[in-house]
């Protein structure tokens, strides 16, 4: 959207994470949290964005790809916003302001808020939700006629604002001007000392300015991260949300509570999720696939479609052919399998060196016995079999319908009826073929 700019809120250091890692940096589902945060204002249409940073700000900068200010002392959100002022460029248009540690923040409300703000004209217009238990939450104070006149912060509640349902959730768009005018004229909390952004609330209503608001669909949006219960609680939520996404586009998930599915990752029509599977980042999945139980598919997998993956069975960084059998404790790592190829049992691609990681490339139709250990880089060929039990070493690669057996595996042949085998029987083609 044009004339937009928006300031996140990342300074804090969040004390009661116990940790030494900056609040906004505990990942969910691998992710630091502020990332889905700079994901909604993105999907939102907003690309000015400018970090507010203080605790860690080296380890932020290098986590994140946004202007960054360094709030140099925490004197509260208000001080935050401010600092954010000399990196706006003297900007005129209107501020998104939001908070590091709201990772569920959706870009839908986002956007509500900008359009009720431009058609509105208003000074400011704010996210509320109305919560059963507002808890430690700023309660939302109205006027006679029902328009906004302040936010109370919890702290500070009196008998009356006790009462009070709507909350609010910590995200505001501002009309810029106003915004760093009103700004100024904020004092200190009398019991915190800090410069609260909350206080431009009143300070607006007071200089007779118009104000807004819009009600979050879902309060889940509002979520806020400030210890290790509440980080866990919002990777339930964003798991959840992943898993009913799914089943939504047609996939089963037979056991929602002991399956994870991650917010990337991408399942198709009619594939069955068996119990205690893990889907990570980056997965696809094709359609009429089964999956686990007890399958791990870890980053950057792609599995076509007709396959069967199943129980005790990782996957790393593996590409997976249409029509092809992973059925027991298996560990497939930097694999590329063709159609239709079938790995037994017990089955190991050795895809690390110590120093590198290397593939292991199955081409269609291959057919590998169990207890298998196939040592990268390795081809095994178009039609090949790999008899059970066989370690195939590195770079000895087994031809197009080939059979190696033994340990070290070598090409079983027929010649008259009779097999031969022998080191001078064994062959190996170029690992690029």
């Amino acid at each position: 959207m044009n004339n937009i700019a928006a300031i996140v809120l990342a300074a804090g250091r969040g004390t009661r994470m116990k940790s030494d890692i900056p609040k906004v940096l505990h990942n969910i589902f691998g992710k630091p949290m502020v990332s889905y945060v700079l994901e909604s204002l993105k999907a939102a249409g907003i690309t000015h964005v400018i970090t507010v940073a203080g605790y860690g700000s080296g380890a932020l900068s290098k986590a994140i790809d946004t202007k960054i200010v360094i709030q140099k002392k925490l004197l509260g959100s208000g001080d935050a916003v401010a600092s954010a002022k000399k990196l706006l460029g003297g900007h005129r248009g209107q501020i998104i302001v939001t908070c590091g540690d709201m990772p569920l923040m959706s870009a839908r409300t986002i956007k509500k808020l900008i359009l009720k703000q431009r058609s509105s004209g208003a000074s400011l217009t704010l996210a509320t939700a109305t919560v059963k238990d507002p808890a430690e939450y700023g309660r939302i104070v109205r006027n006679a006629s029902g328009a906004v006149s302040k936010i109370v912060e919890s702290a500070d509640i009196k008998d009356a604002a006790d009462e009070i349902n709507e909350v609010n959730t910590g995200t505001y768009c501002f009309r810029a001007k106003d915004l760093f005018e009103a700004l100024k004229r904020v004092k200190p909390n009398p019991r915190t000392g800090e410069y609260l952004l909350t206080d431009t609330v009143e300070i607006l209503d007071k200089a007779g300015k118009k104000i807004k608001s819009v009600e979050v669909e879902d309060p889940l949006e509002m979520t806020g991260i400030n210890s290790r219960r509440d980080l866990a609680e919002a990777t339930l939520i964003l798991k959840d949300k992943a898993i009913n996404e799914a089943m939504l586009s047609g996939v089963t998930v037979e056991d929602p509570l002991t399956t994870t599915i991650y917010p990337d990752a991408r399942i198709g029509r009619d594939t069955v999720i068996h119990p205690n599977t893990f889907i990570g980042p980056r997965v696809e999945i094709g359609r009429d696939c089964h999956i686990g139980p007890f399958a791990r598919l870890t980053s950057s997998v792609k599995v076509g479609s007709n396959v069967i993956i199943g129980n005790f069975v990782e996957l790393v960084r593996t590409t997976i052919g249409d029509d092809c059998r992973v059925k027991h404790h298996t560990y497939l790592g930097d694999a590329v399998l063709g159609r239709k190829v079938n790995i037994g049992a017990g089955t190991i691609t050795a895809n690390y060196d110590g120093k590198n990681k290397n593939k292991t490339i199955i081409r269609e139709n291959a057919f590998i016995g169990v207890g298998s250990v196939l040592i990268a880089p390795l081809v095994i060929g178009k039609n090949a079999t790999v008899g059970a039990g066989c370690v195939v070493l590195k770079r000895h690669n087994v031809p197009e319908g080939e059979t190696v057996v033994g340990v070290p595996a070598k090409i079983l042949e027929r010649r008259l009826g009779k097999v031969r085998r022998g080191s001078d029987e064994k062959r190996s083609v170029d690992i690029q073929r």
